[in-house]
């Protein structure tokens, strides 16, 4: 497990996925059929518990300037700056579970913050997720 440093907010506009984990791949389609591709964007998804119940699962990515992505009418937030703990998993669509056991290791850490998401932050360039968790400050 290493940490990685966000030094500033990240905004993102996101698809929210209409079950976890079943509709994360439905999620994820949707946003790649509005958001159009490309390599400078940044496609970072993020879940956790909602209100008390259930995972939520936001399928996102980074605007390449303000408003870009504005006429889509997708909702927004912000992935707070700060120190992360991290994994990253290789080849993902090989062994989805992958993911899901790297945040059990992640969020098993005594200093994760309760109010913190998940993160999955994507590359563009290969089948590798940074899978990540902010630490409290």
């Amino acid at each position: 497990m290493e940490t990685i440093i966000l030094p500033d907010d990240i905004k993102i506009v996101y698809v929210i996925a209409n079950s976890f984990p079943a509709g994360i791949p439905a999620a994820i389609e949707k946003l790649h059929s509005i958001v159009p591709f490309t390599n400078d964007r940044k496609y970072i998804s993020v879940s956790r518990p909602e209100d008390g119940e259930a995972i939520v699962y936001k399928a996102g990515a980074t605007e390449l300037k303000e408003g870009e992505l504005s006429k889509y009418d997708l909702r927004s937030m912000i992935i707070k700056k700060g120190k992360y703990y991290y994994l990253e998993v290789h080849n993902f669509r090989n062994d989805v579970m992958a993911i899901a056991n790297a945040f059990k290791k992640l969020i098993a850490q005594k200093d994760v913050d309760p109010y913190g998401y998940c993160v999955e932050w994507y590359s563009n360039t290969s089948e590798n997720v940074k899978c990540m968790v902010r630490i409290k400050d």
